[in-house]
């Protein structure tokens, strides 16, 4: 099957697709902002970016496009084209792959799609809240450990300090003499 459209005007169309800060996730992150609900977008640390992520309390939120992650993809996929069937089984996959390791991760994980938010967005928007407030908060102690490696599976953190030899000469500090005090 051919594209409908030039070279030069499907670019204009696809440039125009974003990944992250979609409208329908500004609106969610905005009335989650509205109701006093504290939390990180698009959270880097955590596999698969979660759209909206809780660390402390492990909890990780995807609002999902209902065409790009395959919603009823089994109803539409044979009227696809092959580059969009391989792309949209590749997202699919990815998702499953991220979701699971979020989950060994002792994540806790809610998939909202995006036909939920159009049909009913109010009480979609509820069902997040209730999700992010639910579960107890990890002990800080646990989730301490957690982030440094300690459980779980996660990988330590990279050190930040520094090799005595990566610090130049002038910044190093004299050694500290040991003063001995009499009484």
């Amino acid at each position: 099957m051919t594209d409908i459209f030039s070279k030069k005007r499907r670019s204009e169309i696809m440039s125009r697709i974003r990944s992250k800060n979609t409208k329908i996730e500004k609106l969610v992150f905005s009335r989650l902002r509205a109701r006093g609900v504290y939390f990180q977008r698009h959270y880097r640390k955590a596999p698969g970016n979660p759209d909206i992520a809780l660390p402390k309390k492990m909890k990780a939120v995807f609002v999902d496009g209902d065409f790009w992650h395959g919603y009823k993809f089994t109803t539409f996929k044979n009227r696809l084209p092959e580059f969009w069937r391989r792309k949209i089984e590749n997202n699919i996959r990815r998702d499953t792959k991220n979701r699971a390791k979020l989950r060994r991760m002792d994540w806790v994980v809610l998939r909202i799609w995006e036909h939920e938010l159009e049909r009913d967005f109010d009480k979609t928007v509820e069902k997040i809240i209730s999700f992010l407030q639910s579960l107890p908060k990890i002990p800080s102690g646990q989730a301490r450990a957690r982030r440094k490696g300690g459980v779980g599976g996660i990988p330590p953190r990279p050190s930040r300090k520094r090799s005595p030899a990566a610090v130049p000469e002038k910044l190093r500090a004299e050694p500290s003499r040991k003063i001995a005090f009499s009484f």
